[in-house]
């Protein structure tokens, strides 16, 4: 008696790596999230680079004493809400969107986002309470009359480092902005990793 086995080969066993895709609403939502990173890193860029390249050069132009009026209004009218939430908003906005990403399984994507993170914080927001931010209290200090003399000291050493900080805070906010963009640039080619 002939025994006949079969030649046929059993289905593979799916590979323990492959993993369902993420859902959509996770896709969605790292999409969006990304976006708003991009914005909020592009309005807070642009607002630091206004200063650079118009504020503090027309302050410089004009009598000391105006000068130093002038930015202590513009110094107690920024705390508003409106610049508030980009400002203390941006770092959070990139974090969650790095977290979306790596939830979208964009590992690429996600590490941009934290990159972005980091050095916003330390560089924009860290920077300005730590060194802008002083500057400015310092400058508000003079509150009574000055004479010509007086006030162009005074404007002329704040100016100088005011300037130094805001520069900086400013570069560091364009490399973020830089990186919020590559990062939203790269999630549709992102390589995704299993989970």
């Amino acid at each position: 008696m002939t025994l006949f086995t079969s030649t046929s080969t059993p289905n593979p066993a799916p590979s323990p790596l492959r993993t369902a895709a993420p859902p959509d609403s996770i896709r969605w939502m790292a999409d969006l999230l990304g976006l708003f990173a991009v914005l909020f890193t592009g309005a807070i860029f642009g607002f630091f680079y206004a200063w650079v390249c118009s504020t503090m050069w027309g302050l410089d132009g004009i009598a000391s004493t105006t000068a130093i009026e002038a930015m202590q209004a513009m110094n107690a009218s920024v705390r508003n809400p409106v610049f508030g939430t980009v400002f203390f908003g941006t770092a959070p906005i990139c974090l969650a969107a790095a977290l979306a990403a790596h939830g979208a399984r964009r590992r690429r994507a996600s590490l941009l986002f934290v990159a972005a993170t980091v050095l916003y914080a330390v560089g924009g927001v860290g920077l300005t309470l730590a060194y802008n931010v002083p500057l400015n209290t310092g400058l508000a200090a003079h509150t009574g009359p000055l004479d010509a003399e007086t006030a162009r000291t005074i404007w002329t050493d704040y100016s100088a480092s005011w300037q130094m900080g805001n520069i900086t805070r400013t570069a560091v906010s364009g490399a973020a902005l830089l990186l919020t963009a590559l990062a939203f640039g790269v999630r549709r080619v992102d390589a995704e990793v299993p989970a």
